[in-house]
């Protein structure tokens, strides 16, 4: 029997090593609503397959909705298992990678013989539906994927013996300036919609001599139409107070958009910089950061005056691409790639060490 178990072990590292496995990517059906979570899940498996590997997107049900209308219909091209359809089958050279609010799945997932991967993209969802007292090793999980070192920190903190990296995000190309001069239109980015009419109807009240300024929810647009209307806006404002990572004033500042923005509950660190020996905090310059988002109807209505009187500071536009330059496709594509790579050489030393604990044991 051991001999039978060692070799099914070591028919497996063959596997891993001839590149004859899979790396599932679960995830949730957004009903054709654009989601930056999800978007990054594709990212992943989209450069992963186009480096050889063999990413498969993982859907619980068989009618599931796709991203083709909004991501990109190469993404779709990505194939596709429900588990609904009970064909999936996971053999210890696979890979199964889930995002963190799942951890239902994640449990149901715990007898598999795969190597089990949280993607963690929003911190503020690690205990949506995890059961009191419980940890991510109890379901046997013991690495993690994660976008910014604030979230890998907390992440740490509450599982401190998981072994979490950061991946870093990549904003494409095609957010990018706008050849045609930029509209007096404010582009609006908010986790609550309260907070989009909240601030929309509090600076047509304010200040009426602007009714002309015309404010857009982007909330919904296929992701490269978004990409061209934010580029001719003259403004975007950001409110989203438990933001993981923050790609949309990262898309603005690429677009040469001011933003302003609230300052979420974990300040990313492309919003923050040390000051001083003392490694002090302080917020950036590459954007108008506030903690109060009353505020922000007033700080709209100051740009718009100075931007009227085209009296932007200069360097307004200058100090974002430092920022904006951390995040390219490149550097994500390399990341990703190097990550999945290690969790490769990774595993297949894990499974090494199941056939030496075995041969030990049996001495």
């Amino acid at each position: 029997m051991t001999n039978e178990k060692n070799q099914q072990i070591l028919d497996a590292i063959k596997k891993i090593e001839n590149k004859d496995f899979n790396i599932y990517f679960f995830v949730l059906d957004s009903k054709g609503n654009p989601i930056g979570e999800l978007t990054y899940i594709y990212e992943h498996a989209k450069i992963l397959r186009e480096n050889g590997l063999n990413a498969v997107i993982l859907t619980e049900k068989n009618d599931y909705t796709g991203v083709g209308d909004w991501l990109g219909e190469e993404y779709m091209q990505i194939p596709h298992v429900s588990v609904e359809s009970q064909t999936l089958k996971v053999s210890p050279q696979d890979f199964l990678v889930i995002p963190e609010i799942f951890a239902n799945i994640m449990d149901q997932a715990k007898a598999m013989p795969c190597r089990r991967i949280v993607f963690c993209q929003s911190y503020d969802y690690i205990l949506e539906i995890l059961n009191l007292g419980a940890k991510w090793s109890d379901y046997g999980i013991k690495e993690c994927i994660t976008t910014t070192e604030k979230q890998k920190q907390y992440i740490s903190e509450l599982f401190p013996n998981l072994n979490t990296q950061v991946v870093p995000i990549g904003i494409p190309d095609y957010f990018k300036m706008s050849d045609k001069p930029q509209k007096p239109v404010v582009s609006l980015s908010c986790r609550d919609q309260r907070d989009t009419a909240k601030i929309v109807k509090t600076f047509y009240l304010k200040y009426p001599q602007y009714k002309w300024v015309t404010f857009r929810d982007m909330k919904g647009l296929p992701r490269e139409t978004f990409a061209n209307v934010l580029s001719e806006s003259c403004l975007a404002v950001w409110v989203d107070p438990i933001a993981g990572f923050g790609t949309f004033p990262i898309e603005a500042m690429k677009c040469g958009v001011p933003v302003i923005g609230r300052v979420p509950n974990i300040t990313p660190e492309w919003m923050e910089q040390t000051s001083n020996e003392n490694q002090e905090k302080s917020l950036k310059e590459n954007g108008i950061w506030t903690y109060d988002t009353v505020r922000i109807p007033d700080l709209i209505a100051t740009f718009i005056r100075l931007w009227l009187e085209d009296n932007i500071p200069g360097d307004i536009y200058e100090k974002v691409k430092d920022t904006y330059e951390q995040y390219s496709m490149e550097k994500m594509k390399d990341g990703v790639i190097n990550y999945y790579n290690n969790q490769i050489s990774s595993r297949i030393a894990e499974l090494s060490s199941l056939i030496t604990e075995t041969e030990t044991s049996n001495q």
